[in-house]
Formats: structure tokens, sequence, C-alpha cells
């Protein structure tokens, strides 16, 4: 079981990685950030919907930790999407992307306190490498002072603790219900809170958009399937474990970005990308 569950939450990455190259493509569009978070969440939550009607038995709703622990997990998603586009806007996509992937460090950190883990000279030593192939990956050394902004950075790290929230949002509520349940409350507590930042406008445009068919993309591989798989995967992982072998998931997003919207891959981006990858692949081989 844990290695089927590390299989569902790379898989999950994975769909993330792509999703973001789908949002990426709508935002060069001139779609506003929060719409497209928001659709992202929507979708998902028509996703969840409609698999939680076709269920059959108890689906867990009756549970008051259930209720809890989801609506932390929705928080947190909000909060993640979010921060990430506020930090890209106020600074760069490596600054952001590299703030964000620190989530690995404040979930061991928390999970180093509240004993969920022991510390050991090899897990700092991967969470360091991560954070190596990470800066590598992003390019974060070739960012000058301008690429810097206080506003910048303390978004960023906040998009990286909304991260290790829905993490541990979650793990402790998937025990409590079925996963199209938890799915359910989480993404409405996300569209309710992205409804604010958001044009409404622009919003309803999206309806007769001609990119309504890549947002209906992103919210089924970016929040309804990604994040059914993350659930069910979650289960039967470890916090720190499902964080670290998430780190797929800027992997992804970087090949996306390379096969489909023509970008360039320097030599120094594939050593970060050999590292991150090679260094997941070790520890969930470990976590057996």
């Amino acid at each position: 079981m844990p290695g089927a569950s590390t299989m569902l939450i790379a898989l999950a990455a994975l769909f993330w990685g792509i999703s973001g190259g789908i949002a990426g493509i709508l935002l060069d569009s001139g779609w506003d950030a929060a719409v497209v978070s928001f659709y992202r969440g929507f979708v998902g939550l028509l996703f969840a919907l409609g698999w939680l009607v076709l269920q059959r038995g108890g689906r867990g709703l009756a549970n008051r930790h259930l209720w809890l622990w989801s609506i932390l997990a929705g928080l947190g998603v909000a909060g993640n999407f979010t921060f990430y586009f506020l930090s890209i806007e106020h600074g760069s996509v490596a600054v952001a992307a590299t703030l964000m992937y620190c989530a690995p460090v404040f979930v061991y950190l928390v999970s180093f306190a509240l004993k969920l883990e022991r510390p050991s000279p090899a897990k700092w030593l991967a969470i360091a490498l991560v954070m190596v192939g990470v800066v590598l990956l992003t390019k974060l050394y070739a960012i000058g002072a301008s690429g810097l902004s206080l506003i910048g950075v303390a978004t960023g790290l906040l998009a990286g603790l909304s991260y290790a929230l829905f993490i541990f949002g979650f793990k402790y509520a998937a025990p409590h219900g079925k996963p199209s349940a938890v799915l359910s409350i989480a993404f409405t507590v996300l569209s309710l809170i992205l409804l604010l930042p958001m044009d409404i406008s622009q919003a309803v445009s999206v309806i007769s958009a001609p990119e309504l068919p890549l947002f209906m993309a992103l919210g089924i591989l970016g929040a309804g399937l990604s994040f059914l798989l993350y659930v069910v995967g979650i289960k039967h992982a470890a916090p720190a474990l499902a964080s670290m072998v998430a780190m797929v998931e800027p992997v992804t997003a970087t090949l996306f970005g390379v096969a489909v919207l023509s970008e360039s891959l320097e030599m120094i981006q594939m050593v970060g990308m050999g590292i991150i990858l090679l260094t997941v692949t070790a520890l969930s081989v470990t976590s057996r």
C-alpha cells in the first residue's frame, strides 16, 4: 500500500505540473490570475460533487472531523493558489516557485515537532538536495536584486505554508469520509474564497470564450482528477513523504514548457531535475 500511495501522489503531482502549463497558456492569453484559479477550483468542485452523488453508502458528511480538516484543506489550497500568483506578480516565477516548494521543509519541521517523523541526517540531506534541485531548475541563482521584493518573498513563503496546510488537511480528513466528500467541502471553500478577488465579468465571459476547453482541462487535471488521486494516496502515506513526492510537479511543469510552449532547457536545469527525481525516488523506496 505505501508503494501504491506514493505512485498515486506522484501521478497527482504530474497532473498538477501539466495544469501549471495550461494555466500559463491562459495567463499569456490575457486571462486574470484570479479567474484562472477560480475555474480550476470550480470545475474541480463540479467533478467532486458529481462523483459524490454517484457514490453509494456512507460518505462521512455527518462527521465533524471530516468538515474541520476538509475546510482547512480548502483554505490551504486557496492560499496556495492566491499567494503563488501574488508572488509571481510582485517578483518572478523563479522566486515564487522556489519559495512555494519550500513546503517539504515546513512539513518536515511540523512532523518533527508533532513526533510524526524522527529527525535523521538522511532526511535533512533529502530536504537539502531537493531545495538545491529546485534552485537549479528555476535558475534562482541568476535572479538579481531587481527580481526580489519583500512582498514577493513574503507571499512566496505564504504559498509554501499554504501548501503544507493542505497536505495536513487532506491527510487528516481522508480517514473520516469518502474522498469525494473531502474534495467537495474543500473545493466549495476554495471557490467561495476566490470569488472575492475575481473579475466577475471576465469570469462570465469564459463560458463563451474559445479557451473554455482549456479551462475545463485545467479544472479536471489540476483539481478534480489530481486531488482525487492525492486524497486516496495520502491516506496511507506520511505527510512528509507526500510533500517530497509532490516535487515531481515543478519537473513536469518545466517539461511541459519545453514540449508545448517551446521553452529551452539548460544543462544546469536538467541537473536540477535529475537531483529532484533521484532524491524523491530514493525517499519513496526507503519509505516502504
